[in-house]
């Protein structure tokens, strides 16, 4: 993450990670995405409260995250995939969001292990994240384990650019 960065937290809820990412963010900015309105409401009064200024809330629906073209240069998204309703609509409208060559990474439970006592349902195999994210275009970079019980897998949007100077 670089200072400039536009990031979306994607299923922001009340702001968790959007008000801890924000600092770093000197000249860039957070857009805290959720579909729920009430959560958006509670953004808003914490950005008051801890007068921060560069977190905007986002409403997005079920099947679309409501961001601009080319307008992030990374899509976060912890413990929030799997909540999707309409995941391939929604993924495709953060590739259209990011920036050539932009970033999503999420962070899910690891559905390959039998002893993270969480419903099969919340939890993801890597295998299946990186055929869904290469569905919509995405090319799988990294998956680091730093988190005993989550993968955090990292996709980025191909750059067209570059790959037409070849």
């Amino acid at each position: 993450m670089k200072p400039n960065d536009v990031v979306a937290d994607i299923g922001a809820g009340t702001g968790y990670l959007s008000f801890r990412i924000a600092p770093l963010l000197t000249t860039g900015k957070v857009l805290a995405v959720d579909v729920q309105p009430e959560m958006l409401e509670i953004i808003e009064l914490f950005k008051e409260e801890k007068n921060i200024t560069n977190v905007e809330p986002v409403l997005a629906t079920l099947s679309n995250p409501n961001l601009p073209s080319e307008s992030i240069d990374l899509a976060l998204m912890v413990d929030a995939y799997h909540e999707l309703e309409y995941p391939q609509e929604v993924m495709q409208g953060i590739v259209k969001a990011l920036k050539p060559g932009g970033r999503v990474v999420l962070v899910e439970y690891r559905g390959e292990n039998p002893f993270i006592m969480i419903k099969g349902l919340h939890k993801m195999t890597q295998k299946q994240v990186r055929k869904e994210m290469q569905a919509v275009g995405l090319v799988w970079r990294e998956t680091k384990n730093l988190l005993p019980q989550q993968h955090l897998m990292v996709f980025e949007k191909p750059d067209s650019s570059a790959s037409s100077l070849l």
